[in-house]
């Protein structure tokens, strides 16, 4: 690490502690020529992922946009943030844990219903709704009929 004081480029750890509830490394570090400390921080790369739409269009992956269609999905529901918060971060790190930088609305979607469904039936059928464009009643009545049968009602 090239000190920002002098140019060296040696230098020592002197402290080291996690920061930003353990996304980052805090390091304080002493140039050993000119004996200054500096501080650095320490990252995990994270590799973009892009999110192909279904009009071919592609934009970066977005936890916040996730998040904000569940909680319209969970509107006046008894879901805590922290469940749907909780979804949206296995959501993405089952994303960066693929091998595929590229991923389709249609498997995002896919995803957040399966992480809706355990937590509300009702939110999951709106989400649903929406994610599958139902036309007619007798789409939605199909869609509510499954979620029956899986429940064993």
């Amino acid at each position: 690490m090239k000190c920002p004081f002098c140019g060296y480029s040696e230098s020592k750890v002197v402290d080291s502690r996690p920061a930003e509830e353990g996304a980052t490394i805090r390091r304080r570090r002493e140039c050993l020529k000119c004996q200054k400390r500096f501080t650095t921080y320490e990252i995990m790369e994270r590799l973009p992922l892009i999110v192909v739409k279904k009009d071919g269009s592609r934009q970066t992956f977005d936890k916040q946009k996730l998040i904000n269609g569940m909680l319209r999905a969970c509107e006046k529901r008894p879901v805590p943030l922290a469940d749907i918060q909780t979804v949206a971060n296995e959501i993405e790190q089952e994303l960066q844990n693929s091998l595929e930088r590229e991923i389709t609305t249609t498997d995002v979607g896919e995803m957040v219903m399966n992480g809706l469904k355990p937590l509300d039936e009702v939110a999951y059928v709106r989400f649903a709704s929406v994610y599958r464009q139902f036309r007619d009643i007798n789409t939605f009545m199909d869609e509510l009929n499954k979620l029956l049968n899986e429940n064993g009602n």
